[in-house]
């Protein structure tokens, strides 16, 4: 083998320091076993189980790891070219299966969670919920202080100053914290120095940007400290968002989405697949109760529709709620909502063309039957679904919120009454001088906050260990929320973002082209 160029060593070695690994032609030193061991990030699964006790990496242990990675190449060549595209053309991700990763802010560099999630998490569990949303929004390189004396304008950097180091200062300052509210009808802003390190949050006449304002929001805010300890604001506004190249620059190959990691010449195979796929279409419908003969009957003609065409949907998403009635302790009809999944199976399995050649996805809406009200929400109990899979084998159900990716497209669907729930909890009446649309602003919320639903606790449970499965990080390519608002489709900083409507209240749904990102919103004439 030819001895690698300099720049070569120089490029590997700055590739092995940033994910924390030292490179090394003698064996490491007898390092005692580590509480938690390592995987080489650039290992596949397949090699989840060659572990490192050490930083240092030996010529060894380097050709263990290539080896493995080749073993699985051949594997991979070995199986039949039709049945490995079908693979990776539509991959559904479960939410309880996305990885969790924590940041150091030290060495700046991620870390997978590899121990056991537990739904049940502790007190420190649910503070680092609060910490990982910050740390996500702090690391963006417009706060960076500039390492030499450059000459920057505000719209180049604006350095942020800590809660904690507040005290003295004078003059404006940019700070950014969590909404709180720590008394009734009082709140403050909160970051990461400490509990002490509290100032209080005044909403004066001051300048917004587009958004809903929420407790729980991080949020940045320009102001001056008075000195009776009130901050007072002249600017607020959500943190910038960052642009889903540069994120991935960072992430260094780490798995996210949830969908594997792809090598860079496999990502180029199916970037090509992808823009070819011009028949393919996903289409959405929200709200698909099945215990309304309506509803049932404007399905059917939905689905003669599509059966009809010359290129059938590859994918039907139906989200819940699957009953006009919410699945609580006090509903005692689980026997026929059973039945009705069984007459949605067959409704499906007599349209052959559809059967055979497009999948159907189910996801559950905040409403239908499951052990809580909690996100994330598993998956629809098998009790309900199982006679639907007797005529619909290839039927999927997901968690709500769940992920799909197709070729190398990311795509989010949740369902929940967003919207509403937002408005109702802003705390300031959002600005209409960028747009007076609703829906435009929660968009612009929930991307800027990296974030699915950042509505407190109080109002939206989420458990605490899972709250990575609903953050928006890196950004994907569409997010499709699912609301019983008005539908609509709006796309914000290069992410498609749509509502396909309540198919039961008004028989909207939408048809999504993922090859174009288009976006058709339709309903059927009453």
């Amino acid at each position: 083998m030819a001895t690698p160029s300099a720049a070569t060593r120089k490029k590997l070695q700055r590739k092995f320091r940033l994910r924390g690994w030292t490179p090394s032609r003698r064996p490491p030193p007898s390092w005692p076993a580590s509480p938690t061991p390592r995987t080489t990030p650039s290992t596949s699964s397949s090699t989840s189980s060659t572990r490192s006790r050490s930083s240092i990496l030996d010529r060894d242990a380097v050709r263990r790891v290539v080896a493995l990675l080749v073993e699985a190449e051949e594997a991979v060549d070995a199986a039949s070219p039709a049945a490995t595209s079908a693979r990776s053309a539509l991959r559904v991700v479960d939410s309880f299966v996305v990885p969790r990763f924590h940041y150091d802010p030290i060495k700046k560099v991620f870390y997978e969670h590899t121990s056991r999630l537990l739904i049940h998490g502790e007190a420190g569990d649910k503070a680092a919920l609060y910490r990982d949303r910050y740390q996500r929004l702090a690391r963006d390189k417009y706060f960076s202080k500039p390492a030499f004396d450059t000459v920057m304008t505000e719209d180049d950097n604006c350095e942020i100053t800590s809660i904690q180091s507040l005290i003295g200062c004078t003059g404006r300052r940019w700070i950014m914290g969590v909404i709180s509210q720590l008394e009734e009808r009082q709140f403050y802003l909160e970051d990461l120095t400490g509990a002490n390190s509290i100032t209080s949050f005044l909403s004066t006449e001051h300048k917004i940007t587009s958004g809903f304002f929420v407790e729980n929001t991080v949020i940045l805010a320009e102001g001056e400290l008075l000195s009776n300890g009130i901050f007072q604001v002249n600017t607020c506004g959500f943190p910038p968002l960052e642009d889903r190249e540069a994120s991935l620059s960072m992430l260094m190959g780490l798995d996210f989405f949830g969908g594997g990691v792809i090598a860079a010449e496999e990502t180029v195979r199916l970037s090509t697949l992808e823009k070819k796929a011009m028949n393919d279409m996903f289409v959405i419908l929200s709200d698909v109760w099945l215990d309304s003969s309506e509803t049932m009957e404007k399905l059917g003609v939905v689905l003669d529709g599509y059966d009809s065409v010359e290129a059938v949907p590859s994918l039907f998403v139906l989200m819940g709620n699957f009953c006009s009635r919410p699945c609580n302790l006090a509903f005692n009809s689980f026997e026929e909502l059973r039945l009705q999944f069984g007459k949605l199976g067959e409704m499906i399995a007599a349209r052959s063309r559809l059967k055979e050649h497009s999948r159907f996805l189910f996801i559950p809406g905040p409403e239908d039957a499951g052990p809580s009200k909690a996100l994330p929400r598993c998956t629809l109990p098998k009790y309900l679904t199982e006679e639907l899979q007797k005529h619909i084998p290839n039927a999927i159900f997901v968690s709500n919120p769940c992920r799909v990716k197709f070729y190398t497209q990311e795509i989010v669907f949740f369902q929940q009454d967003l919207l509403y729930r937002m408005r109702r909890s802003c705390l300031i009446p959002p600005t209409t001088e960028e747009t007076s649309d609703p829906f435009e602003h929660l968009v612009a919320t929930i991307t800027h906050q990296s974030h699915l639903c950042p509505l407190p606790l109080t109002v939206q449970p989420i458990i605490w260990n899972y709250d990575h499965c609903l953050r928006l990080y890196p950004t994907p390519h569409t997010i499709v929320l699912g609301d019983k608002s008005e539908q609509k489709a709006f796309k914000y900083a290069g992410i498609t973002c749509f509502n396909p409507g309540s198919f039961a209240n008004d028989s909207s749904f939408a048809a999504y082209r993922p090859c174009t990102k288009e976006v058709e919103l339709s309903a059927l004439e009453s």
